[in-house]
């Protein structure tokens, strides 16, 4: 059982997964920031790679990557900063990212850097389920990485199906068709979560998108297993001295629960 599954197994409801972009406020940052969040009490960390052109990313989420470029930031360098990281960071983390950088950096020389460092999971949103079932999948699992699809209010019963089967970990119930960061509420779609947790998945759901306080988190956990938030975290961590970021963590963190 993979650390994920070993957390969702154990923690049935309230489950914080946190995201965040690696080198951003600055390229050390990374660490600490997982540190900060480890200790303030996250229960998951979703380690955004930078990429130039992101699918599912709002405005705040692709100024982080951008800085986090400007910054230095690459697949390489942020396994040089992972390379030891599971001697203090022990929840669970994903990398969460888009395939042309992966593609470049060769993708099974990534999963096996990212198993050899500690990661647990990926999140891939533009790797097509058919390409996945063709190519990527075996490699993903000759690493034993989980991995993590996607649905969407618009996504078919049939699909959702599919894609639960495929999924490893949680299913990331997207609460709506936009980008990260919007203000959409949750209580639009909750026909669309009570239809997922109609259907008998076989991964427990976990709802990502416009989660950015305790009224969106406690919202989203009575519709599933636990919430991600992401663009509200990275408005707490913007311009935030190495200093600053676990006493803003530790607040941000406590304010949602």
């Amino acid at each position: 059982m993979s650390r994920i599954q070993s957390l969702l197994e154990r923690k049935k409801k309230e489950v914080l997964n946190v995201y965040f972009t690696a080198g951003f406020p600055a390229l050390g940052d990374t660490i600490p920031v997982m540190k900060a969040l480890q200790e303030a009490g996250a229960d998951m960390i979703e380690l955004g790679m930078p990429y130039s052109d992101p699918l599912a990313d709002g405005p705040v989420i692709q100024s982080s990557s951008a800085r986090a470029l400007q910054n230095g930031m690459s697949i390489r360098t942020l396994f040089e900063q992972l390379k030891d990281f599971r001697k203090e960071i022990h929840l669970p983390v994903l990398l969460m990212g888009y395939m042309n950088p992966i593609l470049q950096y060769g993708f099974e020389k990534f999963c096996a850097d990212a198993a050899h460092a500690g990661i647990d999971g990926l999140i891939l949103p533009d790797l097509p389920m058919f390409e996945f079932e063709r190519e990527f999948g075996e490699i993903i699992k000759k690493y034993q990485l989980d991995f993590v699809f996607l649905v969407t209010p618009e996504t078919s019963d049939e699909r959702i199906m599919q894609l639960d089967e495929l999924s490893s970990g949680f299913l990331y119930a997207v609460s709506s068709s936009s980008t990260t960061g919007k203000n959409a509420a949750l209580s639009d779609q909750e026909p669309y979560f009570r239809r997922l947790q109609s259907m008998k998945l076989k991964n427990p759901v976990l709802i990502g998108f416009g989660i950015k306080d305790k009224t969106s988190f406690t919202a989203a956990c009575s519709l599933a297993q636990g919430a991600i938030i992401g663009t509200a975290y990275i408005k707490v961590l913007d311009g935030a001295s190495e200093q600053d970021i676990h006493r803003r963590t530790v607040q941000f963190i406590k304010s949602l629960r």
